[in-house]
């Protein structure tokens, strides 16, 4: 998926993974932006480095569920 593809996702509702089921990409309101939550103990990174454009994961990695 492109970044663009995995923001309007997570914006329509969609639950978007990184890897496997246990990363989660969560959209924060407070900080205005979009990171990746491991799901069982809520630890987390930005969707993207500070550049905004470089994704802390391959786009082929990203999937959504079901």
């Amino acid at each position: 998926m492109t970044l663009q593809e995995i923001k309007a996702a997570v914006l329509a509702g969609q639950t978007v993974h990184w890897a496997s089921t246990a990363y989660a990409v969560k959209y924060s309101e407070r900080g205005n932006c979009f990171d990746i939550v491991y799901t069982p103990d809520g630890n987390c990174i930005g969707l993207t480095w500070r550049d905004g454009v470089t994704m802390n994961g391959k786009p082929q990695e990203f999937f959504v569920a079901g």
